[in-house]
């Protein structure tokens, strides 16, 4: 073999081998976490154990009076992003806890899941939270899902506090499934990836005091990026707790 063809041998090897994932290596995101669903998804997405919700005109109404499509959310209204805003829902007593789908108007086809920790003692990094628990796999760009889709996400006891997480652009319309390794965004401002700890909160809580509702509305690209609008629309749903 003549050394021009040593070289050429060596540069392929070279190249396979960098090729190869290395086990060993867990995803940049949440790398102790496991995934669960709620329930069998069909390949669009849609999960089987869809209930139905009535989302009225007037919850629509407030909702694009307080949240404006590429409009900065920091701006319009700062009072969301002072003292120890959380979008967080703690459990004080023992509840069935339902999710209503009400809008996903992002560019992405987001993933909406939940994980839960003890009320007061935060995880306070992505490696402290252990269950990851899909909702609805795709809550955003061409969704399956139509406002009012409701699913129940369990019986939860006293001191138990459930935080939301948007998996970004993590549905995979292709082939009908989840990417676990997507960039997550936490109603636990501590688990997002922005280094400002200005700019690491990810979801606002809005009292709809007319209907009694919580509603719980994300942004979904980093906000150090020049790409984030920081809108906080990308994906609005809202969280009813039935004492038990």
């Amino acid at each position: 073999m003549k050394p021009k063809s040593y070289v050429l041998l060596i540069v392929a090897m070279l190249i396979i081998n960098s090729c190869k994932k290395d086990p060993s290596i867990k995803p940049i995101n949440f790398p102790n976490a496991s995934y669960s669903s709620l329930a069998p998804y069909n390949s669009k997405g849609l999960p089987d154990n869809l209930l139905k919700d009535t989302v009225s005109q007037a919850m629509f109404n407030y909702i694009n009076q307080t949240l404006i499509s590429g409009q900065n959310l920091t701006i319009s209204h700062p009072e969301f992003f002072t003292g120890s805003n959380t979008a967080d829902i703690a459990i004080t007593q023992s509840s069935d806890v339902y999710v209503t789908f009400v809008s996903g108007k992002a560019g992405f086809s987001n993933t909406l899941a939940f994980y839960t920790y003890p009320t007061g003692e935060p995880p306070i990094s992505d490696k402290d939270v252990k269950l990851i628990t899909y909702i609805f796999p795709d809550a955003g760009r061409n969704s399956p899902l139509v406002h009012g889709d409701k699913v129940k996400i369990g019986a939860f006891n006293v001191g138990t506090t459930i935080g939301f997480v948007i998996l970004q652009n993590a549905w995979d319309t292709a082939h009908g499934n989840i990417n676990s390794d997507a960039v997550h965004f936490c109603s636990t401002n501590a688990l997002n990836p922005e280094t400002d700890p200005k700019l690491k909160q990810h979801a606002i809580l809005l009292n709809y005091t007319a209907e009694g509702k919580l509603l719980i509305s994300f942004e979904d690209t980093n906000r150090q990026s020049p790409n984030c609008d920081n809108d906080f629309k990308d994906v609005i749903f809202y969280c009813s707790v039935v004492t038990n």
